[in-house]
């Protein structure tokens, strides 16, 4: 496939889900390795990897995106594990960031721990990077390495600042709100991205950790982070939120926002417009998802994009209303989250 070459989708009709949601935001899981071993991801001696054999190709990741993009997906977010750690990340992002849709290039984004950024900015903005979300639970080092299990705090600060000088805008940083842990962080979290003109956003922590360790006691919710920021800031709601993850408000009248993804105690799956691609080809049509539709069989079959684009389908026509979360017999997914992409 060739820079610019059209989409290929076996036809244009938009992914559509038996709830009439449109899907057009694709997550690429590029690697299931991570630089750090955050407490709330991984153990301390990290997760067994997935087997090199079974990782997707770049010729079938772009494959891949190309038949999501002819089929409507507009934005293309590469996530892992840490995304940046696949040594061809840069040929990645130039190659999809390269494809044309309907409605033209999609937006290609990052969400990194932004370790490689102060080298890897510059080239991946080159390469068509429309913006980067970096995650950063504390500016405390200590604390830390301590969260992260590996003193690299100086490193990550260094990430953000290249991703800002590369015009990698707007910078998004993403904070997982924990009690007891850095709850008593967020108002000077929202500060640091306030005063350099970045994007403050903190996440409810999930049932997505390696060792199913998750208690709903100790998540933060959205109406405690909230409180904690109108100690500091007058909050105005940000309105037409439409599929983004994360409800918004203006900080002290604006320009500047935070923004706070509630997936827990104010899930958005009615608006839900995402589909995530596992590093080994796995098809998912939701974050929760137990059940994966598989590419990489098809794709080293020798299925044709028609093939591919009817999984994808098929996939969506899975999809469930929600995550119940709440719900009684709910059941985490077998893969962590490391394994399943952001």
């Amino acid at each position: 496939m060739t820079g610019g070459q059209e989409a290929a989708a076996g036809g244009a009709a938009p992914l559509v889900d038996r709830f009439g949601r449109v899907h057009r935001d694709l997550r690429i899981s590029l690697t299931d390795r991570c630089s750090l071993r955050c407490t709330y991801c991984m153990p301390a001696e990290g997760v067994p990897w997935l087997a090199g054999a079974t990782m997707l190709s770049t010729d079938e990741i772009v494959r891949v995106a190309s038949v999501a993009v002819g089929l409507g997906v507009r934005e293309v977010r590469l996530t892992g594990g840490e995304p940046l750690l696949r040594p061809d990340v840069v040929d990645v992002v130039r190659r999809i960031a390269a494809l044309r849709g309907a409605d033209g290039p999609p937006e290609v984004s990052v969400t990194t721990n932004a370790l490689r950024l102060p080298g890897l900015a510059a080239p991946l903005a080159d390469a068509g990077l429309a913006r980067v979300n970096i995650s950063v639970d504390t500016l405390d080092r200590e604390r830390f390495a301590r969260l992260t299990r590996r003193d690299r705090l100086p490193q990550v600060l260094a990430g953000i600042a290249a991703a800002d000088a590369a015009g990698l805008h707007p910078v998004k940083l993403n904070a997982v709100a924990m009690r007891g842990v850095n709850d008593d962080e967020v108002v000077a979290l929202t500060e640091f991205a306030v005063e350099r003109g970045y994007e403050m956003r903190f996440i409810e922590q999930m049932p997505l950790d390696a060792g199913h360790t998750w208690d709903r006691t100790e998540m933060v919710t959205q109406a405690e982070i909230l409180a904690a920021l109108r100690t500091r800031f007058t909050l105005t709601e940000v309105p037409g939120r439409g599929a983004a993850p994360a409800e918004r408000w203006l900080v002290d009248g604006g320009p500047a926002t935070v923004g706070v993804i509630a997936s827990v105690t104010a899930p958005f799956c009615g608006s839900c417009d995402r589909v995530r691609l596992t590093a080994d080809g796995q098809l998912r049509a939701c974050l929760f998802a137990r059940t994966e539709t598989d590419l990489r069989g098809l794709l080293r079959s020798g299925a044709d994009d028609a093939a591919l684009a009817e999984a994808f389908r098929a996939c969506l026509a899975g999809k469930r209303a929600g995550h119940d979360i709440d719900d009684p017999g709910f059941l985490q997914p077998d893969r962590p989250m490391s394994a399943i992409g952001g």
